[in-house]
């Protein structure tokens, strides 16, 4: 079983479940229950990597991402194999290819347990068995998908009906008959009854050199298009940045399209561990902790006569009265009253955002950085007032602006900073002043976060009135989004 690399991919945005989860900071990086000790990226890294059966894991992830990805991949505790860096969404397939080469190139006999980075498994102890199963499966030389059994109509999932036992895996594994896209009502219902039909979990384990074969015989521009990305590859801090011209030329699909609906190596074991895509606001209301009228509540709330609904209030307090069935989420900066039923539309609510260049789509207040972040807390037409938390040992690139003026105050912690030719020591209550044009540094040298609260002044104050040098983070002028 040491031939089975865990691959987790994190390249998602997550749409159906804004505003909390936004471009620059999805679903896979929140939390989003009180008490939720790790994100859903940080549970699906340990999922197997407690197991010592299994490599270290691959990663996969977008270049914005990176340094996120790799906050979780410290808390875990583990060291992973890879971390890959898409220079560009490709979908699943080229990303599974590009892995399957990470692996082969470690070992020849290598078996993928593709996983997504967002979903919720339960019963991790018998997750892993069955990945240990479907890996004896795949080392035939198949191409396994777990089929979870339904049990309800949902009509937010791809369904796989159920064929025959495999030779030699009569109680483990089955052939696939068919793939059906997301139903409507009727015929969800309908596929309830079969008693064949599962929903596609998205997980799969994979014989890498099978996957890789039939991907040049199914879609041969994605195998040429991930070995010379693979190529072409450079490190980076720790990162494995693929070649961007080269991974660009591959199709964008997704490996149900590009190979498992296509291919007679598919086969299907049945999974039963709790497993839920956490995919829309209704599928997180059926694991949330909920009280004996089926709310869920985190944040300040008071509800009468309220049942069934989601409320998430990060500032405000939100009341009802008289209602069921809401999913109802207050951001600082966005709100969402949605009934729980049409859920899986609040893409289209994105996908308008997104066509009338509203940010609200891609971040929060609260934008992350290597170092921190930084949280808007007001703004006005010539002034803007920011919280800035930098992480012990984080350390800003020297920078310069040519349209504003910057006031530092230092509400916690010792910072070190340099402006112009002057360093200093800028210690709790003390403040110093940034004047347009000049070149400045931030650091935080100690051991506790050092917090600021910086009042920018000027005619422009947007994030792109920024000049780099001696970025210690390696991050392109396009990464101050």
């Amino acid at each position: 079983m040491s031939d089975v690399y865990p691959v987790i991919l994190s390249g998602g945005s997550g749409t159906r479940l804004w505003p909390l989860s936004r471009a620059m900071y999805p679903k896979q990086f929140i939390r989003f229950f009180s008490g939720q000790s790790s994100s859903f990226l940080a549970a699906a890294l340990t999922r197997l990597g407690q197991d010592s059966s299994f490599r270290p894991p691959i990663l996969l992830c977008n270049n914005d991402h990176r340094f996120l990805v790799r906050e979780e991949v410290d808390r875990s505790g583990l060291k992973p194999h890879a971390i890959v860096l898409e220079p560009i969404a490709r979908n699943t397939a080229p990303a599974i290819a590009v892995a399957a080469l990470v692996a082969l190139k470690d070992n020849p006999n290598a078996i993928l347990a593709i996983m997504p980075s967002d979903h919720v498994v339960k019963d991790e102890k018998r997750f892993a068995e069955d990945v240990k199963r479907a890996a004896d499966v795949a080392a035939s030389g198949k191409l396994v998908l777990f089929g979870v059994k339904p049990t309800e109509p949902h009509t937010g999932y791809g369904y796989i009906r159920q064929g025959t036992a495999l030779p030699g895996f009569e109680s483990t594994a089955y052939a696939v008959d068919n793939f059906a896209e997301k139903p409507d009502r009727a015929t969800a219902e309908a596929y309830l009854t079969t008693g064949k039909h599962f929903w596609n979990s998205g997980i799969f384990v994979l014989n890498a050199k099978t996957y890789l074969e039939e991907i040049a015989r199914l879609e041969p521009k994605i195998l040429e298009a991930a070995r010379l990305a693979f190529a072409n590859a450079s490190e980076d801090l720790g990162f494995l940045r693929l070649g961007k011209t080269e991974f660009a030329a591959s199709p964008d699909i997704s490996i149900d399209y590009a190979v498992m609906e296509r291919t007679d190596a598919a086969a299907m074991l049945p999974l039963d561990v709790g497993w839920n895509d956490v995919g829309s606001w209704s599928s997180l209301w059926d694991i949330a902790p909920r009280d004996d009228k089926g709310n869920f509540i985190r944040g300040d709330a008071v509800l009468e006569d309220t049942t069934d609904c989601y409320v998430h209030s990060e500032r405000s307090i939100v009341s009802t009265i008289g209602v069921k069935n809401l999913i109802i989420v207050d951001t600082p900066d966005a709100l969402l009253v949605a009934d729980k039923n049409r859920t899986q539309e609040v893409s289209t609510i994105v996908k308008r955002l997104k066509q009338s260049n509203r940010k609200e789509q891609e971040q929060h207040l609260r934008n992350y950085r290597p170092w921190g972040y930084f949280e808007t807390l007001n703004i006005g037409p010539r002034f803007q007032v920011k919280l800035l938390h930098v992480k012990p040992g984080g350390k800003l690139s020297m920078q310069m602006h040519h349209h504003r003026s910057e006031h530092w105050v230092v509400v916690q912690g010792t910072a070190q900073v340099v402006i112009g030719e002057r360093e200093q020591l800028v210690r709790e209550n003390e403040s110093v002043y940034i004047v347009a044009t000049q070149w400045h540094r931030l650091e935080n040298p100690g051991k506790v976060p050092v917090e600021i609260i910086e009042v920018q002044i000027g005619s422009y104050l947007g994030e792109d009135d920024i000049l780099r040098n001696g970025d210690i983070y390696n991050r392109a002028p396009e990464e101050t989004k």
